[in-house]
């Protein structure tokens, strides 16, 4: 068993050895791991533990904003060559006793409702975490990694970087590469390296829910040694993630890894794929068991029909959900953090136009008593 053991009483700044926050083909390797070995790593929250328990949501201001997220690694997969398949298997993800929420300004799917920061503190044992800030809701052991993923090429960070600056030239929302906050801080890495914010072709923070121990993540491989890193652990999440973050927490993930040599190039595949052998959470939480559903259409608040706008059918169904736990005694904002660690957000239609729905799923169970 190889391992990368972290001070999570230090910043990733203070261990630049030992991980980095921005993607690049020339971020350095700190173990090496031979097919089918078991590889631990321990992880750092999104902010890089700057948030801590007591903390008020006006202890936010100014923290450093651009360390998202903190990985640890990277490894290098022995073997590895670009055009293969990498499989990761998760062995065991194991959280750590406390987690956060949070939402700010100009952040999150309802950017233009919630103007205002919050923060919610989570106490995480025996299975479940549980939050002074949200008396009687009991959320139950989801883990998994928000941001996992591998190195891209070189070719591939100057595409990326062309296809989010041409976003932004349009209106669009990216973030370009920017040196502040980087590990490494100087360097190639630090000035070229693209930011983890979103999800890409090397996998990354796709906050995928189901990406649980015991699942499989597929990633074709770009550069020699595929260089996986890993962090950004959520205790749990809604599909969704909409108010920006989850139970946001720092975990211990056991890994291994497969190469399905030539297999990304035979069969062109581009972007990660993912599997699980069984539910990926206990049936009755995968499901839910046991739910209440709001449901949008692509209807605006003036009455504006729009046609074929998931987007909007997705904010209409959140709201509503919004709407409902404010009904049952909650603020609009314990309903927001709800939401982000707790709904999830599912298609229902995309055919039966104008009006494409999406519903929001709330597992009853979660509210004890």
């Amino acid at each position: 068993m190889k391992s990368i053991e972290i001070d999570r009483s230090k910043r990733l700044k203070e261990e630049p050895t030992k991980g980095h926050n921005r993607w690049h083909p020339d971020v350095t390797s700190v173990v090496e791991a031979d097919l089918g070995e078991e590889v631990v790593l321990e992880t750092r929250d999104a902010a890089d533990c700057q948030i801590r328990k007591g903390m008020g949501v006006q202890n936010l201001v100014g923290l450093d904003a651009k360390v998202a997220h903190p990985l640890t690694g990277a490894v290098y997969v022995k073997g590895a060559q670009p055009g293969d398949l990498l499989e990761v298997e998760y062995l065991d993800i194991i959280p750590q006793p406390y987690g956060w929420t949070r939402f700010r300004s100009g952040g999150g799917f309802l950017r233009d409702e919630f103007t205002e920061p919050y923060l919610v503190h989570w106490d995480i044992s025996d299975g479940w975490a549980t939050s002074e800030q949200l008396a009687g809701v009991r959320i139950p052991n989801g883990s998994f990694m928000g941001t996992a993923g591998i190195a891209p090429s070189q070719s591939q960070l100057e595409e990326w970087t062309r296809r989010e600056a041409d976003l932004v030239s349009r209106g669009g929302i990216a973030q370009p590469p920017d040196p502040i906050d980087a590990v490494p801080s100087g360097g190639a890495v630090a000035t070229h390296g693209v930011r983890t914010i979103p999800p890409r072709e090397n996998c990354g923070n796709v906050d995928a829910k189901q990406l649980t121990k015991g699942s499989k993540l597929f990633i074709p491989v770009s550069v020699e040694g595929a260089l996986y890193s890993a962090g950004d652990a959520h205790f749990a999440q809604g599909d969704g993630e909409c108010c920006l973050t989850a139970i946001e927490m720092g975990a211990t993930v056991a890994v291994s890894f497969q190469v399905h040599k030539g297999e990304a190039a035979r069969h062109n595949i581009r972007w990660p794929r993912f599997s699980h052998p069984g539910y990926f959470l206990p049936p009755e939480w995968a499901a839910p068991r046991n739910f209440i559903a709001t449901m949008g259409m692509p209807v605006r608040k003036d009455g504006t029909q729009e046609g074929e706008d998931l987007t909007l059918a997705a904010k209409n169904a959140l709201l509503n959900m919004i709407d409902l736990l404010q009904e049952r005694g909650w603020t609009r904002e314990q309903a927001y953090i709800i939401c982000s660690v707790a709904v999830d957000l599912k298609v229902s239609n995309v055919v039966d136009l104008p009006n494409v729905t999406v519903s929001a799923f709330l597992p009853e169970d979660i509210f004890q008593g």
